[in-house]
């Protein structure tokens, strides 16, 4: 399909945003069960969006249960939202932003991408049948346009570089819980038809933790992403301990021999994973992929690791003329993702 013609595109996360939307930790899984946790999962979430409040604007959705609970956590000018919530990982059953072809007077429309969204594969413990009303709810306070989706897909399983190419996993759009019978056709018609692509890059899968009971099961945005058209950033598992280790390579290889849509072969920038390889859980899936670009500025995530400072540098260099500022997101990956899952922006028109 020439991509011209295509009504929607979803911009680099790179370009100029209006705002960017988090979802205050409820009841779900991710808040914890004793205090120390419960606390640790809202300094951790505020921290999120205090940052990027420093860059742009941010609106924090919260269930009605949290208003009075949130507002202490969040700096003065955040704008808070309410409406209910199973959850708080935005980026996934929130609405994924698209523009619109510019019409005769240059002018853009704002989307919204209403995927179906099922707890990430329709997961024993997830509830969803509050979250999977959020998109519709912040596409109306945001004015724009629904775009209903017949596939389940989440906002963590897509990275895109605004000029036609989307990286995703084989275990993600495919997964039998999330669309049993689709094909890798079914599926890239459907991503060029709401992102306006033409090339969908398919990496074989996601890191070894998001397998794991409260895993997704294999979200990129944990993997690799576009530091620009043309560049990829990707998870560096440098030690052989840990079995990323060989899902790092695959990776990289895989991106080798790739082209983008605009038949660019892609520099591949290696990230290091961080020099901590084991939590209490078992092995860990952190990662300085999963940060968020915002006006100015990147908001990536920090473990109290050795490599936090090198990881630093090297977004710094990826993204020049932009603010690395770091939080520390343990917390918010014991929860099952990170700074990239409980953030999602929305780009100007």
């Amino acid at each position: 399909m020439n991509r011209s013609v295509m009504p929607w595109v979803m911009p680099w996360e790179g370009v100029p945003h209006e705002r960017t939307w988090v979802a205050w930790p409820t009841d779900g899984y991710s808040l914890g069960e004793s205090s120390e946790e419960i606390e640790s999962v809202r300094r951790a979430w505020a921290a999120v969006a205090n940052a990027v409040a420093e860059f742009e604007p941010v609106t924090v959705i919260v269930d009605p249960r949290d208003v009075e609970v949130a507002a202490p956590y969040l700096d003065e000018g955040i704008t808070l939202k309410v409406t209910p919530l199973n959850d708080a990982w935005v980026r996934d059953m929130g609405p994924t932003f698209v523009v619109s072809q510019p019409d005769a007077a240059g002018k853009r429309r704002l989307g919204a991408v209403n995927w179906i969204f099922n707890g990430w594969g329709a997961q024993e413990w997830a509830e969803w049948d509050k979250d999977e009303k959020v998109a519709a709810t912040v596409a109306g306070w945001a004015g724009a346009e629904l775009i209903d989706s017949p596939i389940v897909n989440e906002g963590g399983g897509i990275h895109v570089d605004g000029e036609g190419t989307v990286l995703v996993t084989e275990t993600v759009q495919l997964d039998p819980g999330r669309n049993p019978g689709k094909t890798h056709g079914d599926i890239e018609a459907e991503l060029r038809r709401t992102l306006g692509v033409s090339k969908v890059i398919w990496l074989p899968r996601g890191l070894t933790r998001d397998y794991q009971e409260f895993g997704t099961r294999g979200h990129v945005d944990i993997v690799a992403t576009f530091a620009r058209p043309g560049v990829v950033l990707v998870h560096d598992q440098e030690n052989p301990e840990h079995p990323d280790y060989g899902v790092s390579q695959q990776t990289v290889d895989l991106l080798q021999e790739q082209t983008d849509a605009a038949g660019r072969e892609l520099e591949i920038v290696r990230v290091p994973a961080p020099a901590t390889l084991r939590d209490d859980r078992g092995w860990v899936d952190y990662s300085y992929i999963n940060h968020l670009v915002v006006n100015g500025g990147v908001v990536a995530c920090s473990f109290n690791d050795s490599n936090d400072d090198r990881a630093a540098e090297i977004l710094a260099q990826a993204y020049p003329g932009r603010r690395v500022v770091t939080v520390d997101a343990r917390s918010i990956f014991a929860g099952g993702g990170g700074i990239h899952c409980i953030t999602q922006q929305q780009p100007s028109v």
